[in-house]
């Protein structure tokens, strides 16, 4: 394991309570954009940050493993001077958040876990899209990326977001994301839930295909002692940002009650 230093963007009061947002394969760290200003005016130092091998962060050699992707946080908070945070993380983003849970537990103050699984199959689908990925770039995957992201109700009414989304996806380097696939394909932290102790919800979209509630935040909420399950109706699998209220409300929630 050895951390990179990712690219980060740190907003609110410098002694404020710390808030890491993490985002999904595919994205970078403007997915949380809606989530910012609540937190920001609620006293928060929000940071968000690119996984490695996404948006302005390197893209170190593969493979990538799990705890690649965690290290690369508490890089960024012994950086920042930052011994303990709540973390938010949306599906690769939630997937590092429980190796951090059950690997960092004296780094996490709470666990916002959002539309992830602990074991997201079969290995060979991601292996697929990482060799298509690899001969076709990102551009290739990021239509059905975004058809994935957000209902379709969503896109009819928002066709600007859909291309702003699909350019997201587009942008993210073939080899970082390919990369990452690698780290799905591999994940299995099912047996690792029941060592979480940090404070966890688990916010999954009803309309999610990616990773539905039942069975992903089910087994999640299930494993780690604790913790709860929300479900968002009218979200797909970016769902905060397709009904951001309702996921900040959810997000402040568990951060406020944990403080």
């Amino acid at each position: 394991m050895s951390g990179v230093a990712v690219h980060r963007v740190v907003e609110g009061p410098g002694d404020g309570p710390v808030v890491v947002f993490s985002n999904s394969i595919g994205s970078d760290h403007r997915m949380w954009a809606p989530q910012v200003a609540p937190l920001v005016e609620r006293g928060y130092r929000v940071v968000r940050y690119d996984t490695r091998g996404h948006g302005a962060s390197p893209v170190p050699h593969g493979p990538y493993e799990l705890a690649d992707l965690g290290g690369d946080v508490l890089a960024l908070l012994d950086d920042l001077g930052v011994e303990q945070a709540h973390f938010v993380g949306l599906s690769l983003g939630g997937m590092t958040g429980m190796w951090l849970g059950v690997h960092a537990p004296e780094r996490v103050r709470s666990l916002t876990l959002c539309c992830t699984s602990a074991k997201l199959g079969p290995p060979q689908g991601w292996a697929d899209r990482a060799k298509l990925v690899r001969a076709e770039g990102t551009a290739a995957i990021a239509e059905a990326g975004v058809g994935r992201w957000v209902t379709p109700a969503y896109a009819q009414a928002h066709p600007d977001e859909i291309a702003y989304l699909r350019a997201m996806v587009a942008d993210t380097p073939d080899e970082g994301y390919a990369a990452c696939c690698g780290v799905i394909e591999r994940m299995d932290q099912l047996a690792d839930l029941p060592k979480i102790t940090a404070p966890t919800l688990v916010i999954s979209g009803a309309d999610d295909p990616a990773t539905p509630p039942d069975p992903h935040g089910k087994l999640i909420a299930k494993g780690i002692p604790g913790a709860r399950l929300e479900v968002v109706a009218s979200a797909a699998h970016l769902g905060n940002y397709e009904q951001p209220e309702e996921f900040t409300r959810l997000i402040l929630e568990r951060i406020t009650e944990a403080a």
